[in-house]
């Protein structure tokens, strides 16, 4: 079996400033969001500019920050927070939920694409392509950090995680999150988005496609401590992925009864 190589956390380390690895890997996902979205404009696939991609991605920030928070707040410690409401604010602490983060990212888009006049999904069409890539590096730094580890497991790529402290082999949940919601989930998106297609086609592919492989992944991923494993066996990642899949249909479906596909296509 392995052993995770407890990476230091702090990559740089500049006088009394320290830079973490995981710090380095949300700018790293907010650069790849940009470069995305600059190829987008550039082969002229949407009507949206470069200062709007910088309001996008400035919006976005403050939706997965302040979404994250909250949806962790609401969807696994309610009644904890509830009774130490100022903690809350203790991002430094950790407890970001990524649905949580989706549902603000949602709602300050929504409310972008009203001020500017643009419709909601040709919005959402434009920004999800930048997603995975950005969950990629989210991913490795859960990996750097030896957090989030996944279940016991006897597989030959088995990882004991130091910081689990009871020397038992387990999935490297992790990697596999990031080959899954990272990767592949990019490599679909963006087959998708290169393609003639209609309006909110690939919104609802991402909605689906996510939903599908967090779904598939978590049964890997070690429950929360705090939760275990939820009605049916599944756990609140689970749980929180089936919403999202079903509205990723709903969007699809709606999308099919478009009258046309979008006529520009990524080269």
């Amino acid at each position: 079996m392995l052993v995770h190589p407890q990476f230091d956390p702090v990559a740089l380390q500049l006088g009394p400033v320290a830079i973490h690895w995981y710090g380095l890997m949300y700018l790293l996902a907010f650069v790849l969001a940009w470069l995305v979205g600059r190829r987008l404009i550039a082969r002229g696939v949407t009507r949206l500019t470069r200062r709007d991609l910088e309001d996008v991605l400035f919006y976005g920030i403050l939706g997965v920050v302040l979404g994250g928070r909250l949806g962790y707040v609401l969807f696994y410690k309610p009644a904890y927070y509830l009774g130490h409401p100022l903690e809350i604010f203790a991002v430094w602490e950790g407890g970001m939920s990524f649905h949580g983060g989706l549902i603000g990212v949602i709602v300050v888009l929504l409310l972008f694409a009203w001020r500017r006049g643009y419709h909601a999904f040709e919005v959402g069409d434009f920004v999800v392509p930048m997603v995975p890539l950005g969950l990629a590096a989210g991913r490795m730094g859960n990996f750097i950090n030896g957090e989030l580890w996944g279940r016991v497991t006897d597989v030959p790529w088995g990882m004991v995680f130091p910081a689990a402290r009871d020397g038992l082999a387990r999935h490297p949940s992790q990697l596999y999150q990031f080959a899954l919601e990272g990767l592949l989930l990019f490599a679909i998106v963006w087959w998708v988005a290169r393609r003639p297609r209609r309006l909110g086609t690939v919104s609802g592919t991402f909605l689906v496609g996510y939903g599908v492989l967090r779904f598939v992944a978590e049964f890997t991923r070690e429950p929360d401590s705090f939760l275990g494993l939820l009605a049916g066996g599944l756990s609140m990642g689970q749980w929180l992925s089936v919403p999202m899949i079903i509205a990723g249909a709903l969007v699809l479906g709606w999308a099919a009864r478009q009258p046309r596909p979008v006529p520009t296509a990524i080269p």
